[in-house]
């Protein structure tokens, strides 16, 4: 086995010649025989516990201080423990190495003697100690002093034994008393409120009594009063009756005046709403029409690239024969488009579907609304027009009521035609106002170019690819 560790294989027993009894060894020869052995065998079997462990302790501290070679092989793992860990975990090794003849507890008994003297034979006397230390040596008068420790520690567990029966059985009295005590009070207790519930009963009874004299005294009031109440019943309930008919007709009058009065409110409510409404309609349309004028007026003029005339010249004068007013032109190009849009107040109406069907015909109808309104958004935000931008209703739920990215999105109603929504929008703005209207049907161009700017689809798409 490798001294380095106590981890290592344990080497088996190795045979070790027992002297016969009587030979003895050369002079101071420590060696046990076998008489000792079966001697200390018989002692350790016989001892208390207390005895055997005070035996491993003093081997315990014998191995850890001999060397590792010359202990018996079972033995030699034991001796790389801790000090604290060696007795207890290793007394059956140490224990049974005791029992053989080749000399292991001859060992220790010489180590003690030489090396701690005063430990192995205290000056105070200690009968486990004793004991222990006869048991090492193998002494036969071992037995007395194992016995002596044993019938002590029999005489302790009895007296432990005793002491706690005597206590269990004073506790036992304790509780024997403070129960009998406690049944005592508990008696006396029910004995007392028997005799008050005794008299408690006796005053509910003259209680109970006097209640039924006024219970049949009240009774014969009540049947007085019910054939007083019999007697004059029939004129009160003709009262009562036209009393409840009185009102009834009371009410009902007030509830057709209520009605009446509701239907006048609300009447003069819508009037008051449409006349609200009305002014609105009519100041909004003014005020539209003036700052379009005030504001288009030189902008007009630059754009259309009007000269000013001479002071004495007079239109009567530029009118030729054969002059006449004519529709307003077609824009063929994305620069006409810019020059429109750039102009005060200007309204761009966009026939939706006749434009993404021209541009993107391939995509479903509610993906070309959506790239439409992205493609509007930038132009709005540029040029500052208001924009309207018309889609055929039909076949549309969840039609939405609000601008999108500054557009204004509008369905026609089931029935009606984007055609005729756009010819309405164009009718509502005040006459001098632009506009500018994107379609390429014909029948739209037709009816809006006396009033609007027509513009094919394929221009504006021109112009939205240069967004």
């Amino acid at each position: 086995m490798d001294e380095g560790g106590g981890d290592a294989e344990v080497e088996p027993p190795v045979a070790v010649d027992v002297p016969e009894p009587g030979e003895s060894g050369e002079p101071g020869d420590t060696g046990d025989d076998a008489a000792r052995a079966a001697v200390r065998v018989r002692l350790l079997e016989a001892a208390p516990e207390a005895v055997r462990a005070k035996v491993a302790e003093l081997v315990a501290v014998a191995v850890g201080n001999l060397p590792v070679s010359e202990l018996p092989p079972p033995v030699r793992p034991v001796a790389r423990f801790a000090p604290a860990k060696r007795a207890r975990v290793g007394a059956g090794p140490l224990l049974g190495a005791l029992g053989s003849a080749g000399g292991f507890a001859a060992q220790v008994v010489e180590w003690w003697a030489e090396e701690r003297p005063g430990d192995w034979q205290p000056p105070v006397p200690d009968p486990v100690h004793a004991a222990a230390v006869a048991v090492l040596e193998g002494r036969e008068e071992g037995s007395g002093l194992v016995r002596d420790v044993g019938e002590r520690a029999d005489a302790g567990r009895a007296r432990a034994e005793r002491d706690a029966a005597v206590a269990r059985a004073d506790r036992l009295e304790a509780d024997v008393e403070r129960l009998t005590a406690e049944r005592d009070a508990a008696r006396a207790a029910v004995d007392a409120a028997a005799e008050e519930g005794r008299e408690e009963v006796a005053k509910l009874r003259a209680r109970l009594r006097e209640q039924g004299v006024r219970v049949r005294r009240a009774e014969d009031e009540a049947a007085a009063l019910r054939d007083a109440q019999e007697a004059g019943h029939g004129g009160l309930r003709a009262e009562l009756e036209e009393l409840r008919r009185d009102r009834d007709r009371q009410r009902e009058l007030a509830a057709a005046a209520d009605d009446r009065a509701r239907r006048a409110a609300d009447d003069l409510a819508s009037a008051r709403r449409a006349s609200v409404e009305a002014r609105r309609a009519d100041d909004a349309r003014l005020a539209l029409l003036v700052d379009t004028v005030a504001g288009a007026a030189e902008g007009l003029r630059q754009e259309l690239g009007l000269r000013r005339v001479d002071a004495g010249a007079r239109p009567a004068e530029l009118v030729g024969a054969g002059s006449g007013t004519s529709p307003k032109a077609r824009v063929t190009d994305p620069a006409a488009l810019d020059r429109l849009l750039a102009l005060p107040e200007v309204h761009l109406v966009v026939d939706g579907y006749n434009v993404t069907k021209t541009g993107w015909p391939e995509l479903s109808l509610a993906a070309q609304r959506e790239r439409l309104v992205a493609a509007l958004a930038p132009l709005t935000a540029r040029t500052g027009a208001e924009t309207t931008l018309v889609f055929d209703g039909a076949g549309i739920t969840g039609v939405p009521t609000h601008s999108v990215r500054g557009v204004r999105v509008l369905f026609s109603d089931p029935g009606v035609l984007a055609d005729d929504l756009i010819r309405s929008l164009v009718g509502a703005e005040p006459e001098g106002r632009p506009l500018v209207v994107v379609t390429s049907d014909r029948a739209v161009v037709e009816s809006v170019r006396r009033a609007a700017h027509p513009v094919p689809s394929s221009v504006l798409l021109a112009r939205l690819s240069r967004i």
